[in-house]
This record gives C-alpha cells, structure tokens and sequence, in this order.
C-alpha cells in the first residue's frame, strides 16, 4: 500500500512538472525577444541588403513637391526606388561648427523605447534629414518614415526623375562597399 501511495505520488509530481514545464515553453514561445537599437542601427548603416529589408515601403509621409506651375502641389509615395542608402556618417550624432558660422547638428530628437527618430540639418533652419524608426511587434527595428532633403520641397518636379537617378548611382556606390 506504502509502495502505490508513493508511485502515485511521484506519477502526480512528474506529471505536474511536465504540465508546468510545458506551459512555460508555450508561454516563451510567444515572447519576443527585443533587437539592441544601437546593433540594428549599426547593421542597417553597413549593407545594403539589411537596410532595405528594414524600411516599410512605401513611407508614411509621400515626396511632396511643388508643381512647375509654382502653386499646385504633386505628392508620391516614397517608395524603395527613391531610397537614399543611410551609412553610418549620415547618421552620427554630432554637432558641427562650420566656418562660414553654421552649426549642423545631428541626433535623435525622440529616443524612446519603440520609437526613435533622428534629424540633421543646420540649426535654426530647416532640417536635411528625418527617419523615423519604430520597434515592431516582431521584435525588430523599422523605419517607417523619412524626410530628405534630397526630395526637399523646392525640388522641381521635373527634376524628380533625375534625383532618383542620382540617388540610384550613390546607392550603387554604397552596395560596392557595404553589400
């Protein structure tokens, strides 16, 4: 009798720690583990083919430019053929004295736990360069909207199709030496 209360005793333990064991692997399946900003960050500055898989095309805010007529607005989406390649020069923090008595400044101006958006440009004037990076419920590090001067308001829309050639040529420049 002694013997069947103790193997009852320990089936109930085993089971109950396999039940436990179980429902904590469930439990850890379902947890994401969160990307380090700052290695997402160095990653997405050095190779193309990361950088890309990491933006959310088309952006949230579409290129807005002014029309030849100088009064009508014309926007496009901002899609991965108007992408700007990022490297990490770019997107270093640091505050710049020109001579000329300009200070360009870059940093992030929202630095929170899913959210981030960094800016450069001189001060007191408009900015150069806005991304916006957000952590996603997967766990990893997107951006999901830009500003850049590249496609600045005063753009010409007839000089659209030149600037994304011209940003293509820099981009291949960019793959040559961060694949």
């Amino acid at each position: 009798m002694f013997s069947l209360l103790a193997s009852m005793l320990l089936a109930s333990v085993s089971l109950n720690s396999y039940g436990s064991d179980s429902m904590s692997g469930a439990g850890n399946e379902t947890v994401q583990e969160q990307e380090d900003f700052k290695k997402f960050l160095d990653k997405f500055t050095s190779s193309a083919a990361f950088q890309y898989t990491r933006i959310k095309f088309p952006l949230k805010t579409p290129i807005t430019l002014l029309a030849d007529d100088g009064e009508t607005e014309k926007t496009f989406p901002f899609t991965k053929e108007k992408w700007p390649l990022l490297d990490s020069e770019t997107m270093k923090e640091e505050r710049i004295s020109q001579e000329e008595g300009g200070i360009y400044v870059s940093k992030f101006t929202v630095n929170e736990p899913k959210h981030k958006v960094f800016e450069a440009g001189y001060e007191e004037s408009e900015i150069d360069l806005r991304v916006e990076f957000e952590l996603s419920s997967d766990g990893k590090w997107y951006v999901v909207d830009c500003y850049t001067g590249w496609y600045g308001y005063d753009l010409p829309v007839g000089e659209l199709k030149q600037t994304i050639e011209h940003v293509k040529e820099e981009n291949a420049t960019f793959k040559e030496i961060h694949p």
